[in-house]
């Protein structure tokens, strides 16, 4: 029970960082399709995020706050970096933060697969292939976006579909 243990606190610490970076982000793009981007895509992590602490619970595991409170501070580092490289549509920051996006989504994705294989008797009430599908939705989602980006940092045709 200790490796699940760790296992579920490390997939939820790492959405408490995304959800932070995507609040800053949604937050320098209010009122652009971005923004908009970046709202629904925060809405969808968290709506994820409240599954995997039902999950959670479900199969007693609690929360570690010393990991929730590890990710919010490596989150506001990691940020730091990110801002160096810029925050607006045209910069490699946004680029970067939209590929460390897709990373956290596919690792969700995969812990989903994992727990569906795991055949957790307390469990059961999830449908962990729906959660799965939902993940790729939202890869597929930020990919769009991350081109986008990498277009108009890199070479400034990111209009261009």
């Amino acid at each position: 029970m200790k490796d699940l243990d760790s296992y579920l606190n490390d997939h939820l610490a790492g959405s408490i960082s995304a959800l932070e970076l995507i609040a800053h982000w949604a937050e320098v793009h209010k009122g652009e399709p971005l923004g908009s981007f970046f709202v629904a895509t925060e809405r969808e992590i968290k709506e994820d995020q409240d599954t995997l602490r039902n999950v959670m619970r479900s199969v007693g595991v609690e929360e570690s706050k010393l990991r929730q409170a590890g990710a919010w501070a490596a989150e506001k580092i990691g940020r730091a970096r990110l801002m160096m490289a810029g925050d607006e549509p045209g910069s490699l920051g946004l680029v970067l933060t939209l590929e460390g996006l897709i990373m956290g989504i596919t690792g969700k994705k995969m812990m989903w697969r994992a727990l569906a294989a795991a055949n957790l008797s307390n469990a059961s009430n999830w449908d962990f292939g729906e959660l799965q599908r939902r993940a790729d939705q939202q890869i597929e989602h930020t990919e769009i976006e991350r081109m986008r980006a990498a277009r108009r940092a890199f070479d400034g045709t990111g209009d261009r579909e």
